[in-house]
């Protein structure tokens, strides 16, 4: 399952840059997200709990931020597995500035799954995928908006 997408943050490049990769922003911002610590450089395990349809459950993760290229490129690479299954999902993030306050960020993502999770259909999969990439871009918003007016 593979999909794209594009939005505008409230924010400078560098900013915007400084934020994605924060790991306390990550953390908020990643659905689910239970516990989130530093494995290695730009490695973190992180325990998530998912409480959509039948990717529901519990999933002990690896979250990887590879191909970094500042402050306009990365990869972020998400590999779980849980009761439901597994999931593997790479994303690949690239930022290019409007103006001096405004960042257009573009994505992709490519996700695999296995286990009982694979059972249903794409479709309601891909549904689930963009749900949560929509949340995870909802909370990084406001976290945006949150770091400005504390700035």
């Amino acid at each position: 399952m593979n999909g794209k997408g594009s939005l505008t943050l409230e924010a400078g490049i560098e900013k915007a840059w400084d934020v994605l990769l924060d790991p306390n922003v990550l953390e908020k911002c990643i659905m689910g997200c239970k516990k989130m610590e530093q494995e290695s450089e730009n490695k973190y395990n992180a325990d998530l709990s998912i409480g959509i349809a039948a990717v529901k459950g519990k999933y002990e993760s690896t979250i990887e931020i590879a191909d970094i290229e500042k402050p306009s490129h990365y990869k972020l690479i998400v590999k779980g597995e849980g009761g439901p299954g597994n999931v593997e999902a790479a994303g690949i993030i690239d930022l290019t500035p409007i103006d001096e306050n405004t960042t257009e960020l573009a994505y992709t993502y490519e996700a695999d799954v296995g286990g009982k999770v694979a059972m249903i259909g794409q479709r309601m999969l891909g549904g689930v995928a963009k749900l949560i990439i929509q949340d995870f871009f909802k909370k990084l918003g406001k976290e945006l908006k949150r770091i400005e007016s504390n700035a």
